[in-house]
Protein backbone atom coordinates (compact mmCIF):
# COMPACT_ATOMS: atom_id res chain seq x y z
CA UNK A 1 0.00 0.00 0.00
CA UNK A 2 1.67 3.32 -0.96
CA UNK A 3 1.28 6.61 1.09
CA UNK A 4 -1.29 8.87 0.15
CA UNK A 5 -0.22 12.35 -0.81
CA UNK A 6 -1.74 15.54 -0.99
CA UNK A 7 -3.93 17.53 1.17
CA UNK A 8 -7.30 15.87 0.13
CA UNK A 9 -5.30 12.60 1.42
CA UNK A 10 -4.23 13.62 4.36
CA UNK A 11 -7.73 14.60 5.29
CA UNK A 12 -8.96 11.26 4.35
CA UNK A 13 -6.24 9.61 6.56
CA UNK A 14 -6.97 11.50 9.33
CA UNK A 15 -10.95 10.30 8.87
CA UNK A 16 -9.57 6.71 8.80
CA UNK A 17 -7.55 6.67 12.00
CA UNK A 18 -10.65 8.82 13.47
CA UNK A 19 -13.80 6.94 12.19
CA UNK A 20 -12.35 3.31 11.30
CA UNK A 21 -9.87 2.75 14.79
CA UNK A 22 -13.40 3.20 16.49
CA UNK A 23 -15.79 1.33 14.22
CA UNK A 24 -12.96 -1.71 14.40
CA UNK A 25 -12.76 -1.37 18.11
CA UNK A 26 -16.69 -1.12 18.63
CA UNK A 27 -16.75 -4.22 16.25
CA UNK A 28 -14.38 -6.58 18.34
CA UNK A 29 -16.29 -5.54 21.46
CA UNK A 30 -20.14 -5.82 19.69
CA UNK A 31 -23.02 -6.76 21.51
CA UNK A 32 -22.95 -10.95 21.44
CA UNK A 33 -26.91 -10.76 21.29
CA UNK A 34 -26.32 -9.16 17.79
CA UNK A 35 -22.93 -10.78 16.28
CA UNK A 36 -24.31 -11.83 12.86
CA UNK A 37 -25.95 -8.74 12.48
CA UNK A 38 -23.53 -6.86 13.02
CA UNK A 39 -21.28 -8.32 10.87
CA UNK A 40 -19.77 -11.20 12.85
CA UNK A 41 -19.46 -14.50 11.53
CA UNK A 42 -22.89 -17.18 11.65
CA UNK A 43 -22.35 -20.12 14.06
CA UNK A 44 -23.10 -22.71 11.42
CA UNK A 45 -19.79 -23.53 9.36
CA UNK A 46 -19.90 -22.89 5.51
CA UNK A 47 -20.41 -26.55 4.51
CA UNK A 48 -23.64 -26.85 6.42
CA UNK A 49 -25.66 -25.99 3.43
CA UNK A 50 -29.58 -26.50 4.77
CA UNK A 51 -31.89 -27.28 1.97
CA UNK A 52 -34.74 -25.07 4.02
CA UNK A 53 -38.22 -24.14 1.67
CA UNK A 54 -38.54 -20.80 0.24
CA UNK A 55 -40.87 -19.47 2.75
CA UNK A 56 -38.46 -19.95 5.50
CA UNK A 57 -35.63 -18.22 4.17
CA UNK A 58 -36.59 -15.08 6.01
CA UNK A 59 -37.12 -16.63 9.59
CA UNK A 60 -35.00 -15.24 12.26
CA UNK A 61 -34.28 -18.87 13.67
CA UNK A 62 -33.04 -19.93 10.72
CA UNK A 63 -29.37 -20.34 11.41
CA UNK A 64 -27.96 -22.47 8.39
CA UNK A 65 -25.67 -20.91 5.43
CA UNK A 66 -28.03 -20.57 2.07
CA UNK A 67 -26.22 -21.82 -1.10
CA UNK A 68 -26.56 -20.14 -4.00
CA UNK A 69 -30.28 -20.88 -5.17
CA UNK A 70 -31.35 -20.06 -2.12
CA UNK A 71 -29.76 -16.70 -2.24
CA UNK A 72 -31.45 -16.05 -5.51
CA UNK A 73 -34.72 -16.74 -4.58
CA UNK A 74 -34.12 -14.04 -1.24
CA UNK A 75 -32.63 -11.73 -3.80
CA UNK A 76 -35.75 -11.94 -5.79
CA UNK A 77 -38.11 -11.69 -2.37
CA UNK A 78 -36.00 -8.58 -1.62
CA UNK A 79 -36.44 -6.61 -5.11
CA UNK A 80 -39.93 -7.62 -5.55
CA UNK A 81 -41.73 -7.51 -2.19
CA UNK A 82 -42.87 -3.98 -0.63
CA UNK A 83 -43.78 -5.28 2.64
CA UNK A 84 -40.95 -3.85 5.25
CA UNK A 85 -41.48 -6.24 7.53
CA UNK A 86 -40.51 -8.75 4.97
CA UNK A 87 -37.76 -6.32 3.48
CA UNK A 88 -36.44 -6.24 7.36
CA UNK A 89 -35.55 -10.07 7.84
CA UNK A 90 -34.70 -10.38 4.04
CA UNK A 91 -31.48 -7.95 4.38
CA UNK A 92 -31.12 -9.74 7.86
CA UNK A 93 -30.51 -12.89 6.21
CA UNK A 94 -28.61 -11.74 3.61
CA UNK A 95 -26.30 -9.92 6.00
CA UNK A 96 -25.71 -13.28 7.80
CA UNK A 97 -24.93 -14.85 5.12
CA UNK A 98 -22.55 -12.32 3.48
CA UNK A 99 -20.61 -12.98 6.52
CA UNK A 100 -18.98 -15.93 4.69
CA UNK A 101 -16.46 -15.02 1.85
CA UNK A 102 -17.97 -17.37 -0.86
CA UNK A 103 -21.25 -16.05 -0.63
CA UNK A 104 -19.91 -12.36 -0.46
CA UNK A 105 -18.90 -13.61 -4.57
CA UNK A 106 -21.87 -14.93 -5.06
CA UNK A 107 -24.35 -12.27 -4.62
CA UNK A 108 -21.66 -9.94 -6.18
CA UNK A 109 -22.38 -12.28 -9.12
CA UNK A 110 -26.17 -12.42 -8.88
CA UNK A 111 -26.92 -8.95 -9.20
CA UNK A 112 -27.30 -8.13 -5.83
CA UNK A 113 -25.36 -5.53 -4.25
CA UNK A 114 -27.49 -2.90 -6.28
CA UNK A 115 -30.65 -4.15 -4.99
CA UNK A 116 -28.93 -4.19 -1.30
CA UNK A 117 -27.59 -0.88 -2.10
CA UNK A 118 -31.18 0.92 -3.21
CA UNK A 119 -32.44 -0.17 0.48
CA UNK A 120 -30.12 2.10 1.82
CA UNK A 121 -32.89 5.04 0.66
CA UNK A 122 -35.34 3.44 2.35
CA UNK A 123 -37.76 5.36 4.37
CA UNK A 124 -37.58 2.81 7.55
CA UNK A 125 -34.63 3.50 9.55
CA UNK A 126 -34.69 0.05 10.83
CA UNK A 127 -34.47 -1.11 6.63
CA UNK A 128 -32.04 1.33 6.15
CA UNK A 129 -30.21 0.12 9.15
CA UNK A 130 -29.69 -3.29 7.96
CA UNK A 131 -29.05 -2.90 4.36
CA UNK A 132 -26.31 -0.93 5.44
CA UNK A 133 -24.81 -3.76 7.69
CA UNK A 134 -25.15 -5.99 4.79
CA UNK A 135 -23.15 -3.62 2.49
CA UNK A 136 -21.13 -4.09 5.80
CA UNK A 137 -20.30 -7.44 5.16
CA UNK A 138 -19.93 -7.01 1.21
CA UNK A 139 -17.44 -4.88 1.46
CA UNK A 140 -14.85 -6.99 3.39
CA UNK A 141 -14.51 -8.30 -0.44
CA UNK A 142 -12.12 -6.36 -2.38
CA UNK A 143 -13.73 -6.82 -5.96
CA UNK A 144 -17.47 -5.97 -4.44
CA UNK A 145 -16.10 -2.64 -2.95
CA UNK A 146 -15.67 -1.63 -6.60
CA UNK A 147 -19.50 -1.82 -6.69
CA UNK A 148 -20.44 -0.48 -3.57
CA UNK A 149 -18.01 2.64 -3.62
CA UNK A 150 -21.07 4.55 -5.35
CA UNK A 151 -22.88 4.58 -2.14
CA UNK A 152 -20.21 6.71 -0.41
CA UNK A 153 -21.46 9.52 -0.60
CA UNK A 154 -25.02 8.93 0.21
CA UNK A 155 -23.61 6.78 3.42
CA UNK A 156 -22.02 9.72 4.08
CA UNK A 157 -24.96 12.36 3.57
CA UNK A 158 -26.93 9.65 6.07
CA UNK A 159 -24.40 9.49 8.87
CA UNK A 160 -23.29 12.84 9.39
CA UNK A 161 -27.31 14.18 8.82
CA UNK A 162 -29.03 11.73 10.88
CA UNK A 163 -29.38 11.12 14.52
CA UNK A 164 -26.04 10.99 17.04
CA UNK A 165 -25.91 7.72 18.18
CA UNK A 166 -28.36 6.11 16.22
CA UNK A 167 -27.96 2.55 14.62
CA UNK A 168 -28.38 4.23 11.02
CA UNK A 169 -24.99 6.34 12.13
CA UNK A 170 -23.17 3.14 13.61
CA UNK A 171 -24.01 0.93 10.38
CA UNK A 172 -22.89 3.60 8.24
CA UNK A 173 -19.82 4.42 10.15
CA UNK A 174 -18.65 0.85 10.15
CA UNK A 175 -19.62 0.38 6.49
CA UNK A 176 -16.60 3.54 6.18
CA UNK A 177 -14.42 1.32 8.12
CA UNK A 178 -14.06 -1.57 5.47
CA UNK A 179 -14.39 0.72 2.60
CA UNK A 180 -11.54 3.20 3.21
CA UNK A 181 -9.12 0.40 5.40
CA UNK A 182 -6.83 0.73 2.40
CA UNK A 183 -6.04 3.69 0.11
CA UNK A 184 -8.47 3.21 -2.71
CA UNK A 185 -11.30 5.10 -1.58
CA UNK A 186 -10.16 7.36 1.25
CA UNK A 187 -9.96 10.12 -1.36
CA UNK A 188 -13.84 10.12 -1.52
CA UNK A 189 -14.02 10.78 2.04
CA UNK A 190 -12.19 14.10 2.74
CA UNK A 191 -15.21 16.67 2.09
CA UNK A 192 -16.62 14.79 5.61
CA UNK A 193 -13.77 15.13 8.11
CA UNK A 194 -15.20 18.02 10.19
CA UNK A 195 -18.72 15.98 10.53
CA UNK A 196 -16.83 13.10 11.47
CA UNK A 197 -14.61 14.85 13.98
CA UNK A 198 -18.05 16.31 15.28
CA UNK A 199 -19.25 13.03 15.71
CA UNK A 200 -16.37 12.11 18.02
CA UNK A 201 -16.61 15.19 20.03
CA UNK A 202 -19.99 14.89 20.93
CA UNK A 203 -21.26 10.88 20.63
CA UNK A 204 -21.75 8.26 23.26
CA UNK A 205 -19.62 5.79 24.08
CA UNK A 206 -20.58 4.01 20.87
CA UNK A 207 -19.25 6.66 19.27
CA UNK A 208 -15.86 6.85 20.76
CA UNK A 209 -12.66 5.09 21.43
CA UNK A 210 -11.16 5.27 25.07
CA UNK A 211 -7.75 3.87 26.01
CA UNK A 212 -8.79 -0.22 26.14
CA UNK A 213 -8.62 0.32 21.88
CA UNK A 214 -4.76 -0.55 22.66
CA UNK A 215 -5.78 -3.93 23.67
CA UNK A 216 -6.08 -4.77 19.66
CA UNK A 217 -2.38 -4.58 19.22
CA UNK A 218 -1.92 -7.37 21.98
CA UNK A 219 -0.19 -10.31 20.77
CA UNK A 220 -2.54 -12.81 21.58
CA UNK A 221 -5.42 -10.75 18.87
CA UNK A 222 -6.97 -12.80 16.19
CA UNK A 223 -4.49 -11.93 12.84
CA UNK A 224 -6.86 -10.65 10.84
CA UNK A 225 -7.84 -8.02 13.62
CA UNK A 226 -4.17 -7.14 13.89
CA UNK A 227 -3.05 -6.50 10.29
CA UNK A 228 -6.05 -4.27 9.95
CA UNK A 229 -5.29 -1.94 12.76
CA UNK A 230 -1.63 -2.08 11.61
CA UNK A 231 -2.51 -0.86 8.74
CA UNK A 232 -4.54 1.61 10.25
CA UNK A 233 -1.51 3.21 12.28
CA UNK A 234 0.52 2.56 9.15
CA UNK A 235 -1.69 4.80 6.86
CA UNK A 236 -2.28 7.59 9.72
CA UNK A 237 1.56 7.73 9.64
CA UNK A 238 1.33 7.61 5.84
CA UNK A 239 -0.75 10.88 5.86
CA UNK A 240 1.14 13.00 8.26
CA UNK A 241 4.21 12.21 6.87
CA UNK A 242 5.61 14.40 2.78
CA UNK A 243 8.52 13.14 1.74
CA UNK A 244 9.91 12.50 5.17
CA UNK A 245 8.34 15.54 6.67
CA UNK A 246 5.37 16.15 8.67
CA UNK A 247 2.89 17.69 6.44
CA UNK A 248 1.39 19.58 9.42
CA UNK A 249 2.37 19.82 13.08
CA UNK A 250 -0.34 18.21 15.04
CA UNK A 251 -0.92 18.94 18.75
CA UNK A 252 -2.84 16.06 19.86
CA UNK A 253 -4.95 16.89 23.29
CA UNK A 254 -4.28 14.51 26.20
CA UNK A 255 -7.37 11.77 26.00
CA UNK A 256 -7.73 12.61 21.87
CA UNK A 257 -7.55 9.25 19.92
CA UNK A 258 -4.00 10.58 18.07
CA UNK A 259 -2.98 11.34 21.84
CA UNK A 260 -3.84 7.63 22.15
CA UNK A 261 -2.10 6.34 19.15
CA UNK A 262 0.71 8.15 19.09
CA UNK A 263 1.71 7.78 22.42
CA UNK A 264 4.35 5.87 24.07
CA UNK A 265 2.04 2.70 24.79
CA UNK A 266 1.14 2.20 21.60
CA UNK A 267 4.89 2.55 19.90
CA UNK A 268 5.81 -0.12 22.57
CA UNK A 269 2.99 -2.78 21.89
CA UNK A 270 3.55 -2.21 18.08
CA UNK A 271 7.82 -2.80 18.62
CA UNK A 272 6.44 -5.86 21.07
CA UNK A 273 4.75 -7.34 17.86
CA UNK A 274 8.03 -7.77 15.44
CA UNK A 275 8.36 -11.34 17.74
CA UNK A 276 5.15 -12.38 16.73
CA UNK A 277 4.72 -15.92 15.65
CA UNK A 278 2.90 -14.98 12.51
CA UNK A 279 4.89 -14.07 9.47
CA UNK A 280 2.61 -11.72 8.19
CA UNK A 281 1.81 -9.43 10.88
CA UNK A 282 5.96 -9.32 12.03
CA UNK A 283 6.55 -8.60 7.65
CA UNK A 284 4.02 -5.30 8.69
CA UNK A 285 5.22 -4.52 11.62
CA UNK A 286 8.86 -4.18 10.49
CA UNK A 287 7.84 -1.93 7.89
CA UNK A 288 6.06 0.21 10.36
CA UNK A 289 8.91 0.76 13.32
CA UNK A 290 11.31 2.46 11.43
CA UNK A 291 8.86 5.80 10.56
CA UNK A 292 7.65 5.47 14.12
Amino acid sequence: MGGPRGAGWVAAGLLLGAGACYCIYRLTRGRRRGDRELGMRPSKSAGETAGCPAEDLTDGSYDDVLNAAQLQKLLYLLESTEDPVIIERALITLGNNAAFSVNQAIIRELGGIPIVGNKINHSNQSIKEKALNALNNLSVNVENQIKIKIYINQVCEDVFSGPLNSAVQLAGLRLLTNMTVTNDHQHMLHSYITDLFQVLLTGNGNTKVDSSFLSLYDSHVAKEILLRVLTLFQNINNCLKIEGRLAVQPTFTEGSLFFLLHGEECTQKIKALVDHHDAEVKEKVLTIIPKI
